[in-house]
């Protein structure tokens, strides 16, 4: 059996959670006395013996750590690989091993630079241990010194070179890959991604062209790059005689659609997604894990590879592939007849601006008048109607640019055809059984209408989100019994899940049953909801950038709304929405002349002031 630990004396010096203690009394349990002051009563165990004194000056006496003079140095050399004992090592350093020298031994044992162990097996460190321990804590003293330096440039927003190695914690915080920062926590700053935004800002380590929200949502941040085969040989209505029309954006480079009239038919031709994208492909795969093109200011991320586009898009070619709808209509213009079918057209590009321009003449005046029929339609039907101020931001340069969308003609005659196509659409699926990702929407809650742009504001506030389900119902929004949206194949994951759908059909193959449908559009929604959060934000983010990079802006809002002291205000030119104190109580929809005071990009606001009309 081991020996038995000698037993602790009274008035004797012991080790106690590694500080020295004085012991009072002895027993079952010793009664002693700390350097703090305080007293405890332990179990022997509890302790090691230092020295079995007697000790009997208070424990302020002892000294405090050792300087390392030539005498410990001299014992190290001499003992250097060697085991001893604290009483041994005292009187080998100190010439007496007395409660003081056992203390001041056994820090230099806790310092551990020279000397490891307990108080009955010291081991004397080599040379070489030696020489590791002090590079290390030359290093870590180096480290701690640049660190506080750090923090000193931090604090007072200072730029530098070395300021990089700290702040990848700030950046994780600011992208929300972690909720934590040391650097804002030694700045005494609460730890949160604005404040880290900020702080980067600060240091100019990110300047204001740093948009974070897509890798805060966890988007990607480039296009698709999946494989794609080359387009199928098979049979397809040759449509080429007819002039087709693809009608966008100046700017836009991904034409998905585009019209042609034929006599009293309609044709909405729409670029062929699914020849080249098959269900459970890489390509589809990557595209239902993005859901939808990212558009952002500074450009575009695509959920197909740009191969897609190149040879897909209508009219980037002189002959397209698409899936072309034909609509035939009745005595009370209502849809009566679609025929869908793998097509060649010959398309040609034009801006709205450009076809609002040409509405009288033909075909687009045949196309005004049945897109114009159809919309009166839908108004009876109860359809609601948001006329609100859009813009297009776009980055050119460094420099921000804000286009102001027009309420035109030819934007109505597409979206109306687009809507026809989708009607057209939901029937087809219906009468064959095809299941298809419907688009519905619920009636807002009723409410009290308000005048004027306010009016609009308040409802659009009203709308109930639209939703995907495998089930015609009702989308009260656009006054449609059936919906399915099918022309964005390119830009839309749920778009190019119909045209699968329908390609497979027409071909006599399998289509995916109810639970694989809803299997995508449940994939498809769970990120879909994140690409339009990432593109308000960012269009946000950039529209600051532009009140910075245009600080003597002075435009005119609108009051939308009022809370208390503040008012809601839209600016029109900008369709930006922010909440203004204002001087005086003004009515909803008076108009308000501002200029802006003040930017906060991490917070994305920012303060205007009225002024004098």
């Amino acid at each position: 059996m081991p020996a038995s630990p000698p037993p602790i004396p009274l008035n004797s010096l012991v080790l106690y959670k590694n500080r020295p203690a004085l012991v009072g009394q002895v027993g079952k349990k010793l009664e002693i006395a700390l350097d703090n002051g305080d007293t405890a009563s332990v179990r022997p165990k509890d302790v090691t013996l230092l020295h079995p004194g007697p000790l009997l000056t208070s424990l302020s006496r002892l000294p405090a750590r050792p300087d390392v003079g030539d005498e410990v140095l001299a014992a190290w050399e001499l003992l250097a690989g060697e085991t001893t004992s604290l009483a041994e090592l005292a009187e080998l350093i100190y010439g007496d091993f007395t409660p003081a020298a056992a203390w001041a031994v056994w820090e230099l044992v806790q310092d551990g630079l020279y000397f490891q162990g307990t108080p009955d097996d010291i081991q004397a460190c080599t040379a070489a241990a030696v020489a590791e321990t002090k590079a290390a804590r030359a290093a870590k003293e180096a480290e701690k010194a640049a660190w506080e330096a750090f923090v000193q440039r931090a604090a007072a927003a200072e730029s530098h070179p070395a300021n990089e190695r700290y702040l990848q914690d700030v950046v994780d915080l600011a992208l929300e890959r972690r909720d934590q920062s040391r650097v804002l926590r030694d700045l005494g700053q609460a730890e949160t991604r604005e404040n880290a935004h900020a702080l980067l800002l600060r240091l100019g380590y990110w300047d204001e062209t740093v948009n974070p929200y897509p890798q805060r949502f966890q988007l990607e941040l480039a296009s698709a790059d999946a494989l794609l085969p080359s387009l199928p040989a098979e049979t397809r209505l040759d449509l080429t005689h007819l002039p087709a029309f693809a009608i966008d954006d100046a700017g836009s480079a991904d034409p998905d659609d585009a019209l042609s009239l034929d006599g009293d038919r309609l044709w909405v031709h729409v670029a062929a997604a699914a020849a080249l994208v098959t269900p459970d492909s890489p390509a589809d795969r990557e595209a239902q894990a993005r859901a939808a093109n990212l558009y952002l200011p500074e450009g575009t991320i695509a959920m197909l590879p740009p191969a897609a586009t190149s040879q897909l898009g209508l009219g980037l070619n002189e002959v397209s592939p698409a899936l072309s709808f034909g609509l035939d209509f009745d005595a009370a213009a209502q849809i009566a007849h679609v025929e869908i079918a793998p097509s060649w057209v010959r398309v040609t590009r034009h801006t709205y601006a450009e076809i609002e321009e040409r509405l009288a003449e033909e075909p687009f005046a045949g196309i005004w008048q049945l897109t114009r029929r159809f919309y009166q339609q839908r108004q009876q039907a109860g359809a609601i109607e948001i006329d609100l101020p859009e813009v297009k931001i776009r980055v050119e340069g460094g420099r921000v640019v804000v286009t102001p969308l027009p309420p035109l003609r030819s934007r109505d005659l597409v979206r109306e055809a687009m809507l026809m196509a989708g009607v057209a659409v939901a029937r087809f699926g219906q009468e064959r059984g095809i299941p298809l990702p419907y688009s519905v929407q619920e009636a807002p809650n009723e409410s009290e209408p308000l005048p004027g742009i306010a009016g609009m504001f308040a409802l659009r506030r009203s709308m109930k989100r639209s939703q995907r389900q495998s089930a015609p119902a009702p989308h009260a929004g656009l006054g449609l019994n059936a919906y399915v949206q099918v022309t964005s194949p390119l830009r839309r994951y749920l778009d190019l899940v119909a045209h699968q759908q329908l390609r497979a059909h027409l071909r006599g193959e399998p289509v995916l049953d109810m639970a694989a449908l809803m299997a995508r559009v449940g994939a498809a929604e769970s990120v879909s909801g994140s690409v339009r959060q990432v593109e308000r934000l960012s269009n946000r983010h950039w529209t600051l950038v532009y009140f910075r990079q245009n600080p003597d802006w002075e435009g005119e809002g609108f009051v939308l709304e009022k809370n208390g002291a503040r008012s809601t205000l839209l600016i029109p030119e900008l369709a930006w929405e922010e909440q203004v104190y204002l001087r005086h109580d003004l009515p909803l929809n008076a108009r308000v002349r501002l200029t802006v005071t003040d930017v906060n990009l991490p917070e994305l606001t920012a303060h205007f002031r009225e002024i004098s009309a």
